[in-house]
């Protein structure tokens, strides 16, 4: 593919109901403290498994350089048993994680989807989740710091690199090294799509009105204004987004 088109985006945060602890209390700036007391019980999501899990190391890594404090991942967490390691400093990290992931005091699942029931039920008080998902089922959603919540590049203040890497044998042949970039969703079409005419009704479905519509109906984050890395390479079909772009 020469072209491909960014359309929308999302960030981290904590996601929470009515049910649970310190809800009067949680700000922005004191959120890493409150999820740390002993009462409060945080699901996070399996790293090795799901990109929320390694995105949620990531956050825990940024807060700890945005807090100045390097006790955050621990209090969070519990700690992990064997331990989840960082190395680094000078603006690059490496967060590796061990073949079991056991926390000894959040809650592990194998994806986000998974920490709603839970979160629903009352027996968690705080998950981390994407923004869109927290906002899709209702829940009440903390937005965190925007030099941590990985909605933008913000990050880069406090990072010049910030990788999370499965250190096992297992993952070894597919190099699972998870590097630190904004959340963005894109589309493109291959240059060897078997069926192309398809694909570009997919695409121009999702960039015209009625998909932006469904979009946002769905608490989408949309990429505004929208990004498009080869503008000239676009196919004639999409051209309008160039020239609409704005509007999206």
């Amino acid at each position: 593919t020469d072209w491909y088109i960014e359309f929308a985006t999302n960030s981290l945060g904590l996601a929470y109901t009515s049910q649970s602890l310190y809800t009067d209390e949680i700000d922005s700036s004191n959120w890493d403290e409150i999820i740390s007391r002993p009462d409060v019980k945080v699901g996070i999501s399996d790293p090795r498994l799901d990109s929320c899990g390694y995105r949620t190391l990531m956050v825990c890594q940024l807060a700890e350089l945005y807090f100045e404090d390097e006790s955050i991942m621990d209090g969070i967490t519990g700690g992990f048993s064997p331990p989840v390691t960082v190395d680094g400093d000078n603006g690059v990290y490496s967060v590796s994680v061990p073949e079991i992931v056991a926390p000894q005091k959040a809650v592990l699942r194998g994806s986000s989807m998974r920490l709603l029931a839970i979160l629903e039920s009352g027996d968690i008080d705080y998950a981390f989740m994407y923004k869109s998902m927290a906002e899709q089922y209702g829940l009440g959603f903390l937005e965190l710091p925007s030099e941590i919540n990985l909605g933008s590049d913000g990050y880069k203040e406090l990072v010049e690199e910030l990788k999370v890497t499965l250190s096992f044998q297992r993952f070894a042949s597919v190099n699972p090294e998870f590097s630190c970039q904004p959340i963005v969703y894109g589309i493109t079409i291959p240059q060897n799509a078997p069926h192309p005419e398809l694909a570009m009704e997919l695409v121009q479905f999702i960039m015209g009105p009625e998909g932006q519509r469904i979009l946002q109906d769905a608490h989408q984050p949309l990429t505004v204004p929208l990004r498009i890395d080869n503008p000239d390479n676009l196919p004639g079909e999409l051209v309008f987004l160039t020239e609409q772009g704005s509007n999206y």
